[in-house]
């Protein structure tokens, strides 16, 4: 088939790489206009982009896909299929009639779980212990098209959203490609989602990552986890923001044992190799620290270089 993909950030390059090798032949790339990045805040072509200028693949970037002129240039590549990873702009009615098969989404949950822009993320915030992958057909409703197929994955207790998305990204991408193999050959067909089961998940702010020390660890832990790579977790301390790394919730049984009593949430406890912060149950020990204008370190360093006390809050 004649594809037009359409994706922006890194984890749709594992897809592109894919389709690449498949039988399928790439016309062209839709993705997000160049964005400033940097302190110099120059213009930076995506990741989809740059993947596609270095191999003399014709990029459109076309501000909204409803732009007249942007379907035109679509109708005129005469595409079978439009496969899309993570694209980031809603594609209108006038421009999902245009390719033969219409547009077929990957995404990154098994629908109707997780209808949304961060489903790994909310997969990992709400403890989740199964998550996948679903490609569908693309309608102007979130994420609700019939489906051709799906795969599971397993979370682990310390996977954070980064991990767990990496592993979709490159298990999605040969179901994509399989995907487009049955369309292709009229082996395959959508199934619509079932009415049970559906939950959304809204992008997540940085407000959204500042950890509530107040939740209970497994909470804590979860938020963190959910939150890396981005928007980053962060807290506050001595009124400057700190980001922080995956934290490790204790075992009851170690608070229980350890001699005094647990800290309150977000209390300090300085330690000689570690450092932990009370949670509205038990403790969690910090992994990483970044210090404004500094470098990521380990948190019992940050500690001594800051000569934190214990006793003293982070919120």
């Amino acid at each position: 088939m004649r594809l037009v993909f359409a994706g922006t950030p890194a984890v749709a390059l594992p897809a592109l790489d894919a389709i690449a090798a498949s039988e399928h032949e790439l016309v062209a790339v839709v993705t997000r206009p160049d964005a400033p990045a940097g302190r110099g805040r120059q213009l930076v072509p995506s990741p989809v982009s740059a993947w596609a200028q270095e191999r003399g693949i014709p990029v459109l970037t076309p501000a909204k896909p409803r732009e007249p002129e942007f379907q035109e240039r679509l109708r005129a590549l005469e595409p079978d299929c439009a496969p899309v990873v993570a694209y980031g702009a809603l594609v209108p009615r006038s421009a999902l009639d245009i390719p033969r098969f219409g547009w077929v989404n990957l995404h990154f949950s098994l629908l109707p779980a997780w209808r949304g822009a961060a489903p790994v993320q909310h997969s990992v915030l709400h403890g989740d212990e199964i998550t996948g992958a679903s490609v569908f057909l693309l309608e102007e409703g979130l994420d609700t098209g019939p489906v051709f197929g799906t795969l599971t994955e397993p979370i682990g207790p310390r996977d954070t959203s980064g991990d767990l998305l990496d592993r979709l990204a490159t298990a999605g991408a040969e179901l994509l490609v399989r995907v487009l193999d049955g369309i292709a050959s009229g082996a395959l067909a959508a199934v619509p989602q079932p009415k049970e089961g559906i939950s959304t998940a809204p992008k997540l702010t940085v407000e959204d990552a500042q950890v509530r020390w107040s939740d209970p660890a497994f909470a804590v832990d979860r938020r963190v986890r959910a939150c890396t790579p981005a928007p980053g977790p962060w807290t506050t301390f001595r009124g400057e923001r700190l980001k922080l790394g995956p934290v490790t919730p204790l075992t009851a049984a170690t608070v229980i044992t350890g001699g005094p009593p647990a800290p309150g949430p977000g209390a300090v406890v300085v330690e000689r190799n570690r450092v932990l912060v009370g949670t509205g149950t038990v403790p969690v020990v910090l992994g990483t620290v970044t210090a404004p204008g500094k470098k990521a370190m380990p948190a019992d360093a940050w500690a001594r270089g800051a000569r934190v006390e214990s006793g003293e809050l982070v919120s």
